[in-house]
């Protein structure tokens, strides 16, 4: 329902962005990646000068947003469901709640989402968010979804507001949006465009923002965020291990990473950066989705299971430590299972600390949704054999660090009293008996157990650590 127009007694009663206002609720809900995880909170940043306070549940909000992922299958079916849920709070509210549908469902279903949810304000797209103000306020004046999937050609980055509420010890900053691989099974490219990266001045600047804010590490994220080529200071383009150097230079800045990779974009510049940055983690994120080449060329991954081993090889050559997660898909059409266990044989080959696998679903207008598809049975069953190696290998790995010496960094207090819960080299949640208060703090810790999702540890003292 749209907003009433102001009356005489009440001139700005639509002027929902005008700042100084009474403070509104502000509800964001977030699914999917990293990078929807930052642009809800880059969203929130926008809104706060206006009056928006970020409340956590729906129930009484003046506003709540839905950053939608469209990766997964049936995502667009979620979302109309849980619309639905919220139609119910809006009815409750005398139509005072304004919902709006941001992310990549939207970009991709925004005409389908106007009609069959007329009762949402809002449609925006990714790359769109920085004008919700803007956007806001034509809601209010327009009758009907007021719809921006467009990809505009200035950069939302240059638009977004420098100050930024605090995301703790562990940031995240996206650099890096859009993808030019077109990958048969994946919708990015449709979602969210073309590659393109931000200047590197606006990054060390967010990033010298957050640290300011009790940051002391950052994750870099982009869709492709090794193929990043930001304008630098002289005008010439910066990668990503240039961009990584003048981060290490930031005081209280401790740790840095960066994902989601592309093994074709794994520069011999980059694979060094891990040799000769002591701030950059020796953990890597970097898919590989499939060990069949057969199945790699129907993705039009445009490189074959050779080419990842050598990166691994090469990686692993530049730092003994680094250890690697990975993605992987299962099922995708024409997989037999002889490509499965080219898969599996990759996977028992390389070895890897975590990885995430799913099977095959098809997303609509990606070329490999209308090639025939695998039973949901066959898929089932592969994605569970694949799983029990990936398990298998997550465990070993953290087996092997037990009576390990690591630094770790502190994020808050553990699950109970007298618990301290951190983050260790290789992205291991790490737990540790101790009072004391040492969020943002690194302690050295020897490992002594692990637990099924997490490692144990005793915080050593200085005289420990000389002895």
């Amino acid at each position: 329902m749209n907003a009433p127009k102001p009356t005489a007694s009440e001139p700005n009663a639509t002027d929902f962005t005008a700042p100084g206002r009474t403070p509104r609720k502000l509800h964001v809900v977030t699914h999917g990646c990293q990078m929807n995880v930052y642009d809800s909170a880059r969203m929130a940043d926008i809104l706060r000068p206006l009056g928006y306070t970020t409340v956590d549940a729906p129930e009484g909000a003046d506003m709540v947003i839905m950053n939608t992922c469209h990766i997964r299958e049936r995502a667009e079916e979620k979302v109309f469901s849980a619309l639905g849920r919220l139609r119910v709070m809006k009815e409750a509210q005398g139509g005072n709640m304004m919902i709006a549908v941001t992310g990549c469902v939207a970009q991709a279903e925004g005409e389908v989402l106007a009609k069959r949810a007329p009762y949402v304000d809002l449609v925006v797209g990714p790359q769109s968010y920085h004008r919700l103000p803007e956007l806001i306020a034509a809601a209010h004046r327009k009758q009907g979804v007021v719809i921006d999937t467009e990809f505009p050609v200035d950069q939302k980055f240059d638009h977004l507001p420098d100050v930024a509420a605090p995301q703790g010890v562990v940031s995240y900053l996206s650099i890096q949006e859009g993808c030019d691989k077109f990958c048969s099974f994946c919708v990015v490219p449709y979602t969210r465009g073309a590659e393109a990266s931000r200047p590197a001045l606006s990054v060390l600047a967010e990033a010298r923002r957050m640290v300011a804010l009790g940051a002391r590490e950052i994750a870099l994220l982009g869709q492709n965020v090794n193929a990043y080529h930001g304008e630098g200071p002289d005008g010439a383009a910066w990668g990503l291990p240039r961009l990584l150097a003048e981060m290490a230079e930031i005081n209280g800045l401790e740790r840095l990473r960066y994902t989601t990779s592309h093994p074709n974009d794994m520069s011999d510049d980059l694979i060094l950066a891990h040799r000769d940055n002591p701030k950059l983690l020796p953990f890597l994120h970097l898919p590989v989705q499939s060990g069949s080449d057969r199945i790699l060329r129907a993705m039009n991954r445009k490189h074959d299971a050779d080419h990842f081993r050598r990166m691994v090889d090469r990686l692993r050559a530049a730092r003994a430590d680094i250890a690697f997660s990975s993605d992987f898909i299962v099922g995708h059409p024409g997989e037999t299972e002889s490509d499965f266990q080219d898969t599996m044989r990759l996977v028992r080959e390389t070895g890897f600390a975590l990885a995430y696998s799913f099977t095959y679903s098809p997303r609509p207008g990606t070329p490999a949704a209308g090639l025939p598809q695998l039973a949901d049975d066959v898929k089932t069953a592969r994605l569970h054999e694949l799983q029990a190696e990936l398990r298998r290998q997550q465990d070993a790995f953290n087996a092997a660090t037990v009576g390990l010496t690591t630094p770790v960094l502190f994020t808050g207090r553990g699950r109970y009293e007298g618990q301290i819960a951190g983050r260790s080299l290789w992205l291991q949640p790490v737990v540790v008996e101790n009072p004391a208060e040492l969020t943002g703090q690194i302690g050295t810790v020897k490992i002594t157990r692990t637990n099924t999702n997490s490692i144990v540890g005793v915080l050593l003292t200085k005289e420990q650590i000389a002895a």
